[in-house]
């Protein structure tokens, strides 16, 4: 275990009202950073992480619910992450706009579609997802689809608008920092902001939206340059089927390293170098546990079976799980930045290790990993862990900001070590004097 040297740089208290309208007090523009500490540029980056920022980003966005999209509540959200993303100085915001359709529910009492394994089951149990096996016990999973099961009335009446049925638009949003030796080059920094379970979808996925805003924050900040860009993306529709990043992946990708207009040195789409997502990255309390009653005794089910629950509090062995997909075209060279991601958690993150695993499953990289080298950075292995119910929050009314511990977000903020520290590296990020 690393040493708990977390709060550094300057603390910001939460603003006293996060409203849907951005009150200038919230806004977090960024200050020079000082170059006097930066022998080590990415040492200085990583510095000017803060536990307390990434709580107070993640706050603001629970501020919109679960932002299920296709509804008002979706759309404020966006609109508050572009306000963000402009006071930290990444002004050039583009959203990318799609067409999405909403299928008619299930008639009540109708039976829900059988999920079926893609491959045998191995030595460890069932076949999980992404080509991975589930080991050990098992708890429930499943999305929560009633809203009266949300205790909270100020959440349930927040939540209270569905998706409509048929088709409509819906926008992704993204900023980029512009490369200053190779801006036809890009590394394309993402999560999604978009989630349902009639929650706040706190750690689904306010967790890894923050952490991407808070690099954009510190990659905008004066004074830092980097040699390529770094385009830094919120995806929607993540939920649906990765819907928004999907639709980004086809109207953008054949507009690749293009200079437009010819001359002058812009490049809207410059070429993908390599694809990082983040997705639910605060818990991590290890494999369920049997559930035990009053006397001690085992909980049982109704078949008569252990019920196992998850423990509640933050291992100190968590990791953060860095995937990514052993059967993507890319998969050699994804795995060796899989390993790059990894060697900077070790030097540069504060208190939890990585791990790198060939399973990379359903998320907002997937659509790119034929393409270019994608990893997905996570809490747990989408597959074989969170598939095995590993999060009891995971699209439930749990996941609001009172469920999580300062523990389980200072998981969060060492996958945001992580990530900062991987991508200054890879873009050659500097600070001028």
């Amino acid at each position: 275990m690393k040493s708990a040297s977390i709060l550094v740089g300057p603390v910001m208290a939460y603003c006293a009202s996060l409203a849907f309208a951005i009150p200038a007090a919230c806004a977090q523009t960024a200050a020079p950073i000082s170059s006097a500490s930066a022998v080590d540029p990415v040492a200085a980056l990583v510095g000017q992480l803060d536990l307390e920022k990434y709580k107070t980003t993640i706050k603001g966005l629970a501020q919109f619910g679960d932002r299920r999209q296709g509804t008002e509540r979706n759309r404020k959200a966006l609109d508050w992450i572009e306000a963000q993303l402009k006071s930290y100085g990444c002004t050039n915001t583009e959203r990318l706009q799609y067409e999405f359709t909403q299928p008619a529910p299930r008639p009540a009492g109708a039976p829900a579609p059988v999920r079926r394994a893609t491959q045998p089951g191995g030595r460890g149990g069932p076949a999980g997802q992404g080509g991975s096996i589930l080991f050990g016990n098992r708890a429930q999973t499943g999305v929560n689809a009633d809203p009266l099961l949300q205790p909270d009335e100020r959440l349930r009446v927040l939540n209270a608008e569905q998706t409509p049925v048929g088709t409509s638009k819906r926008e992704s949003i993204y900023c980029t920092k512009v490369g200053t030796a190779h801006p036809e080059e890009m590394y394309i920094v993402s999560a999604h902001m978009d989630g349902i379970g009639f929650g706040e979808a706190v750690n689904d996925d306010a967790s890894g939206t923050a952490l991407v805003m808070e690099l954009a924050r510190i990659f905008s900040a004066p004074g830092v340059e980097t040699e390529r860009s770094v385009r830094f993306a919120l995806w929607n529709n993540e939920e649906t089927g990765l819907n928004g990043s999907r639709a980004y992946v086809e109207q953008r990708k054949d507009l690749q390293g293009i200079e437009s207009p010819k001359g002058s040195g812009r490049y809207p789409e410059p070429r993908w170098l390599d694809m990082i997502q983040h997705d639910m990255m605060m818990w991590d309390h290890g494999m369920p546990i049997p559930q035990l009653d009053a006397a001690g005794n085992p909980v049982l089910d109704a078949k008569g079976q252990p019920v196992h629950v998850s423990p509640k509090v933050q291992r100190r062995e968590a990791d953060v799980n860095i995937e990514f997909q052993s059967v993507s075209r890319q998969a050699d060279a994804s795995a060796k930045l899989a390993w790059m991601f990894h060697a900077a958690n070790g030097k540069y993150a504060t208190d939890y290790p990585a791990a790198v695993g060939p399973h990379m499953t359903n998320t907002d990289s997937t659509p790119f990993m034929d393409l270019v080298p994608a990893i997905s950075l996570r809490e747990n292995e989408r597959g074989m862990q969170i598939g095995a119910g590993w999060n009891p929050n995971w699209h439930q009314p749990s996941d609001v900001f009172t469920t999580y511990s300062d523990k389980d977000f200072l998981l969060g903020l060492n996958a945001t070590q992580t990530s900062l520290a991987g991508v200054a590296q890879l873009s050659g990020a500097r600070i001028k004097k």
